[in-house]
């Protein structure tokens, strides 16, 4: 890398991702401590906060998560196993399965969402300089001969904006 244009990038990419990933070791720490897994709190969270009035379908949960469905309902059968979500059938619906917080689930995703929102504010500074960093540096030129790992196969699309998460959200409702 000799270009100082790509040892920038190189750089605000490197340290963006460490702080994502400096957030995540934390809030798997604090999960384990709260007696779940990193899992079950993603799960909660989804929940509670994805689908905006508390109840949540498997489809739903499985886009929040970026899991398959089939995984989705296993871990929603543990954790259903371990008081913290309540299933039940939609009544507009009997294939469809709800998924709900109990009050240990909703209390435990309290206390992790005070301490998370605490280690939020600590590293918001850092993550956003750091992707404002990335946005304002110029990508170096694209390479013509193919990535090893794709081929001739373009990468795979960049996640969707927030925005058409919300809109998609609010179709399936």
């Amino acid at each position: 890398m000799s270009h100082p244009q790509e040892r920038e990038l190189l750089r605000d990419l490197a340290h963006f991702r460490y702080a994502l990933r400096r957030f995540l070791r934390f809030s798997e720490k604090e999960a384990r401590s709260a007696g779940v897994t990193p899992q079950q709190h993603q799960l909660l969270l989804g929940v509670a906060g994805f689908s905006e009035s508390g109840v949540a379908t498997i489809s739903q949960l499985a886009e929040f998560l970026q899991e398959r469905n089939n995984s989705v309902v296993g871990l929603v059968e543990r954790a259903a196993k371990s008081g913290l979500v309540r299933r039940r059938n939609s009544p507009a619906d009997q294939r469809q399965v709800l998924v709900s917080l109990t009050p240990r689930g909703q209390g435990i995703l309290l206390r992790l969402s005070r301490l998370h929102h605490e280690e939020v504010e600590r590293v918001r500074a850092v993550i956003v300089s750091s992707a404002e960093a990335l946005q304002q540096t110029p990508k170096p030129a694209r390479l013509k001969a193919a990535s090893p790992r794709t081929g001739n196969r373009k990468p795979t699309q960049s996640p969707p904006p927030a925005s058409s998460l919300k809109y998609r959200r609010e179709k399936t409702l």
